[in-house]
Formats: C-alpha cells, structure tokens, sequence
C-alpha cells in the first residue's frame, strides 16, 4: 500500500501471538485501514485503524494482507 491508500485486511500469516497482538491493536481480518506513513528501509509502519493510528513493525506488517479499495 501507498500513504493514503485504503484497503481491507483478507489475510494474516502467523502465529497465535502474532494475531493476538494485531487483534489487541484492532487489525483483524476484514477491518478497514488506512496507511498513515511507513520509515524507510523497513521502519515502522503506521496504519489508521477507525479514528485511531497504531504503528507496527515491519516485520508484523509484512504478514499482514490487505486488498486495496
């Protein structure tokens, strides 16, 4: 995903912790969210999930996909 850009999370690749973590930050598969900003050289990424904006590592990020609206 582009900043700005939209879309809707389909899939998440990993373990229980991993999908425990997301889900307490409210990433869930079928939720809505927004790219607010990504680092350069796989920095953290910041996603807009509702009115709130969390950040998660790249590496977390990566098991994460989204198909964009």
């Amino acid at each position: 995903m582009k900043r700005g850009e939209r879309g809707r999370v389909v899939k998440i690749e990993g373990g229980f912790g991993l999908l425990r973590r997301l889900e307490a930050l409210g990433i869930r598969e079928g939720i809505k969210i927004t790219k607010a900003s990504a680092q350069i050289m796989r920095g953290p990424i910041t996603v807009r999930v509702g009115n709130t904006e969390v950040a998660i590592g790249y590496g977390m990020a990566k098991r994460v996909f989204v198909e964009v609206e």
